[in-house]
């Protein structure tokens, strides 16, 4: 899914296409262990309550942020280089054009996935990633996505 045909990569921001939507669906059943970039200590953005709510439902979350020490009950990294886990999702909430290290980043650390949040796309770092082996999601909100997909723990859903 991650290596997808150029034709795919192109329509990976359109949520309705078959491909993006069983790129979802794989990442949401197994990828546990999910950094997110940008995560905030502010309540009302989609950067703390995206993670509280996947947090809740049993994924686990490594915050990363250079300006906090602790979020979600979990310790707070700098930056994804500094996680000492394996991280199986990097979840983006930075501006489209702030991508591109952090999708080196996650090449680097061996994530499997990346996702940019609604509203985040950025072509050619996606066309890294998926280069390199990494599925990729753009411009798609996790939380949405996780309650289309019937809003239960990964472990639950029937394959």
């Amino acid at each position: 899914m991650g290596q997808a045909s150029s034709g795919n990569q192109k329509t990976m921001s359109d949520s309705t296409t078959p491909t993006k939507q069983a790129t979802i669906q794989h990442i949401l059943q197994t990828c546990r262990a999910i950094a997110v970039v940008g995560l905030s200590s502010r309540l009302e953005r989609a950067g703390y309550y995206v993670p509280a709510y996947l947090q809740k439902y049993g994924y686990r979350i490594i915050p990363v942020n250079p300006h906090l020490e602790e979020a979600l009950g979990e310790k707070v990294y700098p930056d994804l280089l500094s996680i000492a886990e394996p991280v199986d999702l990097v979840l983006l909430f930075q501006r489209s054009e702030a991508v591109p290290p952090f999708i080196d980043q996650a090449i680097r650390i061996g994530a499997r996935a990346v996702w940019m949040q609604l509203g985040i796309s950025n072509q050619p770092a996606a066309d890294k990633a998926c280069q390199a082996g990494l599925e990729v999601v753009m411009d798609a909100c996790m939380l949405v996505e996780h309650q289309r997909w019937g809003g239960l723990a990964p472990e639950r859903w029937q394959i």
